[in-house]
């Protein structure tokens, strides 16, 4: 059978492969389009699986917010290319879509087969990673999201008690604040006492190793130790933080004076952050 030049373009805007591939496969499938489809795919699978290994370090990050859910993904691929490619954003967005519609709240079949057919098309190792999901409390409060512009960290913050602009506008503002800063921990309670116990061991090691030390009554050592406990926590939980729009006060005071403005009772609900691979 003649395989004409509309035949290979036809296949390749199908398949996104080459013209010379293309037209090879409709030569060894003796025109069939069909099965010059699934052979290209096959190949196509065949190239993905042989880049399974291969590190995953570039990607992006996605949110969409409807009147029920709040919804972050985050997708991995090898370049950053790739990253920006139009087929790989919208894919993206419409794996949210199908988050949102079938209620999922983490990776499965479904999603990663979404992935690997535009894998075996580009031929660059991709993987699905996290998935966050929170419900939008609605009028009892609001959700703000924020991605950054390399789109390689994404926030959601909820703050319940009042939909008031006030309270909108803080809310992002804390999507800004965890973005620059990205603490390891939300708050206090949150830090698993292990890592407490190691940080003192670090402290009270370094406090032996300072000739200032020397001879201190053991009550005076504690002391210090408790303060610079205390300052580390604050360093590294948002609420205690000092806010990014305010660094004269807490992020916990800040958003007292928040609804002491807005005549409500406030406090934060859900929090996501994504960066891409931590």
């Amino acid at each position: 059978m003649a395989i004409t030049a509309a035949d290979v373009k036809a296949l390749r805007e199908k398949t996104g492969a080459g013209m010379m591939e293309c037209k090879k496969a409709l030569t060894e499938t003796n025109g069939d389009a069909a099965a010059a489809e699934k052979l290209l795919k096959e190949k196509g699978l065949a190239a993905v699986e042989k880049r399974a290994d291969r590190a995953t370090s570039e990607g992006r990050v996605f949110i969409k917010i409807t009147d029920k859910k709040a919804v972050m993904l985050e997708l991995t691929c090898e370049t950053d290319f790739v990253a920006n490619n139009a087929d790989f954003v919208a894919l993206g967005n419409q794996m949210l879509d199908v988050i949102i519609e079938k209620g999922y709240t983490e990776k499965n079949d479904e999603l990663n087969g979404m992935l690997t057919d535009l894998a075996t098309k580009i031929r660059e190792n991709m993987t699905v990673g996290r998935i966050a999901v929170i419900d939008n409390p609605g009028a009892d409060g609001v959700v703000a999201k924020y991605i950054h512009s390399d789109n390689k960290t994404g926030v959601l913050v909820t703050v319940k008690g009042s939909q008031a602009e006030i309270v909108k506008q803080f809310a992002y503002d804390c999507c800004l604040h965890l973005a620059a800063f990205t603490p390891a921990y939300l708050k206090q309670s949150d830090v698993p006492e292990s890592y407490i116990n190691e940080q003192k061991e670090i402290f009270m090691a370094q406090m032996d190793q300072d000739p200032k030390m020397a001879g201190k009554p053991a009550n005076v050592k504690e002391g210090i130790l408790s303060g610079k406990i205390k300052k580390h926590l604050a360093e590294i939980c948002f609420e205690d933080q000092m806010f990014v729009k305010d660094d004269k006060v807490s992020v916990n005071a800040k958003l007292a004076q928040i609804a002491k403005e807005a005549g409500a009772n406030l406090a934060f609900g859900d929090i996501k952050l994504f960066v891409l691979g931590k």
